[in-house]
Order: C-alpha cells, then sequence, then structure tokens
C-alpha cells in the first residue's frame, strides 16, 4: 500500500510548562485550574503546508495562547465532539476539562487554497460548532497516528493532506447554518472575558476584587460571575487566585532557596496570609511550595 512518510514525535510531561514549550509555533501561558500531580502527553506530526497535534492533560487547564503566524486551526475536542476554529489574529482563551484530549490540524496560509479564508469566518472563531462528524473524524485520525507511530515504516495513507483538508472543511461547512444569533452571544461573551484577562496581565501580581474585575469586563457583578461559570467553571476571583498561584509555583521552580524565600514570591504575587497560601498551594498542586523550592535548586545543581 502506498503511504507517505511521516516522522511522529510522542512524549510524556509531568510539569506544565514543558509541555507547553513542547508544541512548536504556539505562544502563550498555562494555568493549572484543578488540584493534583499533572501528567500530559503531546504527539506532534510534521507534513509539508500541515501539522497535526494531539495534545492529553489529566487536570482542568486554562490555555492563553497565539497560534502559529499565518496558520488556520481546525481545533477538536475529543470529550465534547466540538470543533473550533483558531487564527493568528485573535488571542484564544479558554479552560480544558479534566482528562482533556484534543487534535489539532494547522493548516499553513502559504497553501493558496486557504487565502483570505480566516477573514471570511470572522466571529465563527474560537465558537464551539458541534458535530457528530467531529467524533467520527477526530477518532479516525487518532487511531491513524497512533497506528503510524507503532509501525513508522508505514507512514501515514497517501493523500492524507489532501483528506485532512477535505474533511475538516466538509464538518465546518455542515455547522455553519443556524448559528448567528449563537455566535452574536458568545462573542460578546468572549469580550468580556478577554477585557478580565488583559487587566490581569497588565497587573498580574496585583489581587482585583470582584466588582474591579466587572468593571473591566464593562458588565453588572452577576452576569460577571455568570460568565466564569460557564468559561472556568468558577468565580472569576478564584479564577485569578489559581492563576497567582501558578504564577508562585513558575518562579519558585526558576529560582533558588539561595536566591529567594518562599514569602518573598509569595509576597510578589499579592498572598499576604502565608499560612492560608501553603495550604492553597498545596491543595492545588499537591506539593509545599518549599518542597517546589527545594526541588529547583536540587535540579540547578545536577550535574550536566
Amino acid at each position: 500500500m502506498c503511504s507517505t512518510a511521516a516522522s511522529i514525535d510522542i512524549r510524556n510531561y509531568h510539569e506544565l510548562d514543558q509541555q507547553l514549550r513542547a508544541i512548536p509555533g504556539w505562544q502563550g501561558e498555562y494555568y493549572q485550574m484543578s488540584p493534583g500531580s499533572f501528567a500530559g502527553r503531546t504527539v506532534h506530526v510534521a507534513l509539508e503546508d500541515v501539522e497535526i497535534f494531539e495534545e492529553q492533560m489529566n487536570l482542568r487547564v486554562e490555555q492563553t495562547f497565539r497560534t502559529p503566524v499565518d496558520a488556520l486551526v481546525f481545533s477538536f475536542d475529543m470529550k465534547d465532539s466540538t470543533l473550533h476554529i483558531l487564527t493568528d489574529q485573535a488571542s484564544n482563551t479558554w479552560v480544558t476539562p479534566a482528562d482533556y484530549c484534543e487534535l489539532a490540524v494547522v493548516f499553513k496560509r502559504s497553501a493558496s487554497i486557504l487565502d483570505g479564508l480566516a477573514a471570511d469566518l470572522g466571529d465563527l472563531i474560537l465558537t464551539p460548532l458541534q458535530s457528530k462528524y467531529c467524533r467520527l473524524f477526530s477518532h479516525w485520525l487518532s487511531t491513524t497516528l497512533h497506528s503510524a507511530a507503532r509501525n513508522p515504516a508505514a507512514g501515514l495513507p497517501l493523500g492524507i493532506k489532501k483528506q485532512l483538508l477535505e474533511d475538516c472543511f466538509f464538518i465546518l461547512e455542515q455547522e455553519m447554518d443556524g448559528v448567528s444569533s449563537e455566535v452574536v452571544r458568545s462573542e460578546q461573551s468572549r469580550k468580556a472575558i478577554r477585557r478580565v484577562i488583559e487587566l490581569v496581565e497588565d497587573s498580574p501580581c496585583e489581587s482585583f476584587s470582584a466588582p474591579e474585575l466587572a468593571s473591566a469586563a464593562g458588565v453588572s457583578l452577576r452576569r460577571l460571575q455568570q460568565l466564569f461559570r460557564a468559561y472556568a467553571g468558577m468565580s472569576p476571583t478564584q479564577w485569578l487566585r489559581l492563576r497567582r498561584l501558578n504564577a508562585v509555583r513558575r518562579d519558585l521552580m526558576r529560582s533558588t532557596a539561595a536566591e529567594t524565600t518562599v514569602a518573598e514570591v509569595a509576597m510578589r504575587w499579592s498572598f499576604w496570609h502565608l499560612g492560608r497560601f501553603a495550604q492553597s498551594y498545596y491543595s492545588l498542586f499537591g506539593e509545599h511550595p518549599s518542597t517546589t523550592l527545594l526541588h529547583s535548586a536540587s535540579a540547578s545543581e545536577a550535574p550536566q
């Protein structure tokens, strides 16, 4: 049987930032949003003008990212059987469920068939599109990738790039009718959430109150609560606290006990009650902040 030669890179991770850095061309941040020890996996295939990713994570994670430049991305949520269209024209943000698995097909816009298409999609970008075909397609593609990984000599099916293009746009076409009113509502919600995220990113160390976040979003406090329950499954202040805990963890992992203390890092991120902070940190990451700092120091002292 004829096939397409491809190198399939499969990697496992135990730190969130390691998984983020493993995906070439994507820029952004990951924030752990549910308690436990992180475990993740990526599968990556690079073909001419097309890339395929499969990403798995055991915990809920907020992803804030930009796609590779000049790319159009079809992202399939395998748990909810939904399709999201992503481009580099907008900052993409969402919170994954636990035990998340996503398949993404990245088309480089150097392919003439994609010229100007991203602008035509307009408000469909990031709108969840549900279809029975999402499950069928993502199951087929995942099975195909893992079969090829087990037998590299067999490669991928001949003509897979053409099939990916045809299948992705077929699924998109099935869902483009009848979404106009839903698109308007989801676009308004995304803009409100995005205004909150921009405020937090402009002053990442601040601990904003719920009224301050609602004012930045341009919505009522009650509406902000509803939006964040739908977006993150929690209140906006809980969401902000988890983001700051993630920031503390990153700083601790990049430092040593000779350079800083847990208290200094915690207060840098507006955690003034250190006992309560330590309890929250342990509940989220499953280890004490002093342990994280100790591990980072041990890693830096290890022989190269």
